[in-house]
């Protein structure tokens, strides 16, 4: 069978053509893939060295013989070249160059000045089977460390190439066989191994973009393991939505955040992500399906940030508040992949930020309240000495005029409106928590059970009044009368709150532990190891609106119908309990009822009564601070019993009295003369200090007010006891404080006299005062 040279020649450049541009095509698309230009370079230089040759006899032998040989013997270098390339090998492309050079100079050589044929085809065998060694020897070194198909496959391709090479070598020695003979059967073999090759080679390539295929595929899974553990372990929720708003992906932060349950048989429960879209806005109202953060970035395409939301938990009424972010994720075609929804639980920080707002409020109610405390005080200092004036002058009238007299009804009148306004700025005084208190340990039950008879006489036939008293109540340290006040004031609201209805009034008295967590936060600090003692008042009357409720405790703020109702109710009792270091709760319902609840800390031991001056237990109206040690309790004694006494021939007393307040002065002074007391009365500090400088042995007792302008009632004891060290002082006010108690005790002042009571039984305290002590 015989071969046509042209037609091979032909076919061979034809498919060098296809090689040449299928390798370039592979380098250009997947340039990480070495040595596809080579073998590209490989192709064009066997379609150069078939055009070298179908060239000879018309074109110079010394051109087409060299260059067709040079040829050849290139294509052979490139493939190896690109082997080392694809492998990682180094690569001289120098030496590589220089070598074809010579190679070429060769040929020229032997064409030129030695036109051997021989000669030519022994060089071409010698540099061609060199480089097939070469490549041999490097396909074996990368087979030591992977063996692989591939690899086999171009060895075995290297085999050949170099087998058929050296035969022909052979035959050119042993049977001076003639290029034109051997040509057509070695153009249709290399024809033949050129494809093979090419296909080898391919396929090695096509096995580097398999294995860097599986490496970005592996290096995907493990990034998407790692953002998986990454997500999964972060503090914040995060939810992965699919455009059709399925939920392709959950955290276990956002699990806990809405309180659900992981799928038995795993995935992340699509359904359950129909709660997601019921949230709540900052002001707690649910929000409109268009300002959902995953609507709105579906609408946008842009990211959301930074949005408050609240999150009803899956069970129960218990809302979770978050920080919401939204982004989207886009494929790589820029359409929208995914809605991802991270959130920060911040629950516990706005929790906190309304703790911090109701303490605010408090605190600004707090300071209202000390601000019309104040005010209250100094009103009722004030309206003290007008009081005590009307009452004073009413009874001197009334004693000076006949028990018929027509004016008498009048007189006891205005000594009736007197005492009311008397009893009014008592509550002033309770509420701005400047009225004197004294502190025993009292059996609230027993308080509870006095306050129900008060309150049961008068009680309408159709409310019912209950007492629910547990056993082993400890004992608070308290006023009593204080106390009981709070217990007729809290009743009487609650049957008012009835508006003549058929209802109940509850007292239901109780103790907690110190740890209970009923406890409100203002009795942790009060509370004492023996607990606290609560009592509630629980109507099912009327109820309170809630803007209501937040007002019934400022002062003179009322529901009741004019004329039936002061507003200084309630804050009598805030005031009294806040005195006590208890704390007060409402829990009001409109059209339900009412709890008052009442927080006082338990009593930790028995304590004795607080012992007076005199060793008697302290009295609310005079606080005596410091008398002689041990000495008893003597009876009042008057100007009359003095002068029945063996001390007849001895003077009145002769008492010193100060007040700035001129219509006090004038009437004290009327009522001692009247008693037999021998009164000076001074309007100023000054007088009363010199007319005691000057006589400091003539007065039996100073009594000075406390609240005057310049020097205080505590400045004028101090200075008149260092002019008379032994004589009695004491110090009258409207309001006193323990500030007031212990300061006086300090100088030596004897006693502190409540103003509001003491000018009706002036003379009797004043009696006590300079009675002779045994």
């Amino acid at each position: 069978m015989t071969f046509d040279l042209s037609t091979l020649m032909v076919v061979r450049v034809c498919v060098d053509a296809l090689i040449a541009a299928a390798f370039w095509a592979q380098s250009r698309r997947h340039p990480t893939v070495g040595g596809s230009v080579w073998w590209s370079m490989a192709a064009m230089s066997a379609m150069v060295a078939m055009v070298a040759t179908m060239a000879r006899g018309s074109w110079p032998d010394l051109l087409t013989i060299p260059v067709s040989n040079t040829a050849y013997t290139a294509s052979f270098l490139c493939v190896w070249i690109g082997f080392r390339r694809h492998e990682g090998l180094p690569v001289s492309q120098g030496r590589a160059g220089l070598a074809m050079l010579g190679l070429m100079l060769v040929y020229a050589v032997l064409v030129g000045v030695w036109n051997s044929m021989a000669a030519r085809q022994l060089v071409y065998v010698a540099a061609t089977l060199s480089i097939l060694l070469l490549q041999w020897r490097d396909v074996r070194y990368v087979r030591a460390q992977r063996d692989v198909p591939e690899l086999r496959a171009v060895t075995w391709v290297t085999v050949l190439e170099a087998m058929a090479i050296a035969v022909y070598g052979l035959a050119v020695i042993t049977t001076q066989v003639t290029f034109a003979t051997a040509a057509p059967w070695l153009m249709f073999y290399f024809l033949i191994m050129a494809l093979v090759r090419a296909a080898a080679f391919n396929a090695l390539a096509l096995h580097r973009l398999w294995q860097e295929g599986e490496r970005a595929r592996m290096h995907l899974l493990l990034s998407e393991a790692d953002s998986r553990a990454l997500i999964q372990n972060l503090s914040a929720g995060v939810m992965v939505f699919r455009p059709d708003r399925s939920l392709a992906r959950i955290n276990e932060a956002a699990r806990r955040l809405l309180g659900w349950q992981a799928p038995a048989g795993g995935g992340s429960a699509p359904a359950m992500a129909d709660a997601v879209w019921f949230m709540l806005d900052e002001a707690g109202e649910p929000m409109r399906r268009d300002d959902l953060p995953f609507e709105r970035v579906l609408a946008t395409g842009h990211p959301v940030q930074n949005v408050i939301v609240g999150m009803p938990m899956v069970e129960g009424d218990q809302v979770r508040w978050a920080l919401c972010n939204a982004h989207p994720e886009i494929d790589a075609s820029g359409g929208l992949r995914h809605v991802v929804l991270t959130f920060i639980d911040i629950t516990t920080l706005r929790e906190a930020q309304a703790e911090q707002k109701t303490l605010q409020a408090q605190l600004a109610q707090s300071q209202k309240m000390e601000a019309l405390g104040t005010l209250a005080g100094g009103v009722a200092h004030d309206f003290n000495n007008i009081l005590a004036a009307i009452l004073g002058n009413a009874n001197l009238a009334r004693d000076e005029l006949a028990a018929d007299d027509p004016a008498q009804v009048s007189l006891r009148e205005i000594g009736t409106a007197a005492r009311r306004g008397r009893e009014l700025v008592r509550q002033v005084l309770a509420f701005s928590r400047q009225q004197p208190t004294a502190r025993a340990e009292v059996d609230l039950a027993d308080t509870v059970r006095e306050a129900c008879a008060l309150l049961r006489a008068a009680l309408p036939p159709s409310v019912r009044l209950v007492q629910r008293i547990a056993g082993h109540v400890p004992k608070v340290l308290a006023d009593s009368t204080q106390l009981g006040q709070v217990l007729v004031n809290l009743g009487a609201n609650a049957v008012h709150a009835m508006q003549g209805r058929t209802g109940q009034v509850e007292f239901c008295l109780d103790a907690l532990p110190a740890s209970s967590e009923d406890l409100p936060p203002e009795m942790f600090k009060a509370q004492s190891e023996a607990g606290v003692v609560r009592l509630r008042v629980i109507d099912n009357g009327c109820g309170m609106a809630e803007g209501v409720r937040e007002r019934i405790f400022e002062p003179f703020f009322t529901t009741k119908p004019s004329g039936q109702g002061t507003g200084l109710g309630l804050p009598v009792v805030l005031g009294i309990m806040q005195t006590h270091g208890g704390a007060i709760r409402v829990d009001s319902v409109e059209g339900v009822g009412t709890t008052m609840t009442l927080f006082l800390p338990a009593s930790p031991t028995v304590l004795a009564p607080a012992p007076s001056a005199s060793g008697s237990t302290i009295d609310a109206r005079r606080i005596p601070l410091a008398p002689a040690v041990n000495a008893p309790v003597t009876p009042v004694a008057s100007p009359e019993s003095l002068t029945a006494s063996p001390l007849l021939a001895m003077p009145s007393p002769h008492i010193l009295y100060l007040d700035d307040d001129d219509t006090l002065v004038f009437l004290v002074s009327r009522l001692l003369e009247r008693r037999g007391f021998r009164v000076t009365a001074c309007g100023r500090q000054d007088e009363a200090i010199e007319a005691l400088r000057a006589r400091p042995d003539d007065f039996d007792l100073l009594l000075t007010d406390f609240n005057m302008p310049g020097m205080s009632g505590l400045d004028v004891a101090r200075e008149a006891l260092a002019l008379a060290p032994g004589l009695n002082v004491a110090v009258a006010s409207g309001y006193i404080t323990e500030e007031l108690q212990t300061e006086s005790k300090a100088i030596g002042v004897r006693e502190v006299i409540f103003k509001t009571d003491a000018v009706e039984d002036f003379c009797d305290v004043v009696g006590r005062l300079i009675a002779p002590v045994a």
